[in-house]
């Protein structure tokens, strides 16, 4: 839960880098919420709150996206892949399980801490 707090506590910011475990518990929270709302919004006939969810959660999407390219070494620029039907998303989705880049990359240091070893 305190991932998904973090992707949020920086709303917009594109810069820096995110671990593995936040992108991927922000992404988990983000699915279980839009089913749980999907599945109202089909008990009530309508799309609305689903709709809103999406909105809400679309800048935060973008920016822990981009910031988990970042710590692979990749600009945010690659999110433009999800554009691509398919193979986007699957080239994205290999970005994003792969590890952090050891050591600081043009985009921070590495949140892991440092040369990469996972700090308390």
């Amino acid at each position: 839960m305190d991932e998904f707090l973090l992707a949020f506590k920086k709303y917009a910011v594109f810069e820096g880098r995110s671990r593995r475990r936040e992108f991927w518990f922000f992404s988990l929270f983000c699915y279980i919420v839009m089913a749980v709302l999907y599945v109202v919004d089909m008990m009530l006939g309508t799309g609305v709150l689903s709709t809103i969810f999406g909105l809400a959660v679309l800048i935060p999407s973008l920016a822990v996206g981009a910031r988990r390219l970042h710590d692979t070494g990749r600009s945010g620029w690659w999110l433009l892949l999800y554009l691509v039907p398919l193979v986007g998303f699957i080239v994205l989705i290999v970005f994003f399980v792969m590890d952090s880049q050891p050591g600081t990359n043009e985009y921070g240091p590495n949140p892991k801490g440092v040369g990469g070893v996972a700090t308390a």
